[in-house]
């Protein structure tokens, strides 16, 4: 998954005009090589399921092609939980932001692949397709599976779920909506727990980290991760 930081709020102090704001980004850029396949899936799928980035708000029922609830996931990496998931819930709809190359082709592949109907993809930085592309009360739920942890103290502050973030987040939810965010790194898991429960938008569906939901799967990082004997957290929110 991909890593970032912060977005904006409503307030003056969380708002777009925020410094944490205005120089940070919701993505790391990685490396990686494109493959002939995920070329390919780009040419045949991405004029259907490609979005582009436009500073104005998204009409889901066009760009989908339906109504249909619609949920958020930021940094998919590779695809494989989110063509998953999407197979599992046809009847949800779902707008997924990645900007490393090799995983939007990887998604693109998989959804020829399974012929999924229900995704689209914006290859931009989830913090302005929040900030500019979503209107208020419109989502049914945001996906964040495994953002960069920033391991080092000094770079956490680079950590995606903060609370200008969450709060652009929740106001982007409509009634009964849910953020639902997985992390392997028991100090960020930690860090999203209190940073949600900050949120007076948003209440916890558990007493602290909830059980994981059925729609997400198991991957093979998450498995890999399993098996060493490391700890996977979920923090499941709705709005209030």
């Amino acid at each position: 998954m991909i890593g970032g930081i912060p977005a904006a709020a409503t307030t003056e102090a969380t708002g777009e005009n925020h410094p944490l704001h205005r120089r940070l980004k919701s993505f790391v850029k990685r490396g990686g090589r494109t493959t002939d396949g995920q070329a390919r899936a780009y040419d045949e799928f991405g004029p259907q399921f490609l979005l582009p980035y436009r500073p104005a708000p998204l009409d889901f029922e066009i760009a989908f092609g339906r109504p249909a609830p619609t949920i958020l996931e930021i940094g998919f990496g590779m695809g494989e939980a989110t063509a998953f998931i999407a197979a599992l819930m046809p009847e949800k709809n779902f707008l997924c932001c990645e900007v490393h190359e090799p995983g939007v082709g990887a998604l693109l592949k998989r959804i020829g692949e399974l012929g999924l109907q229900n995704i689209r993809i914006c290859a931009h930085d989830a913090v302005d397709v929040i900030d500019h592309m979503l209107a208020p009360a419109t989502l049914a739920g945001v996906h964040v599976f495994f953002p960069d942890p920033w391991h080092k103290k000094r770079h956490n502050k680079r950590r995606l779920i903060q609370p200008p973030l969450v709060h652009q987040l929740a106001a982007r939810l409509r009634a009964g909506g849910y953020l639902h965010c997985a992390t392997d790194w028991q100090p960020y898991a930690e860090q999203m727990l209190e940073v949600l429960r900050h949120e007076p938008l948003l209440r916890n569906t558990a007493t602290d980290f909830a059980p994981k939901p059925v729609y997400r799967p198991l991957t093979k990082f998450e498995n890999r991760g399993i098996k060493l004997g490391h700890g996977v957290w979920d923090v499941v929110f709705e709005r209030t």
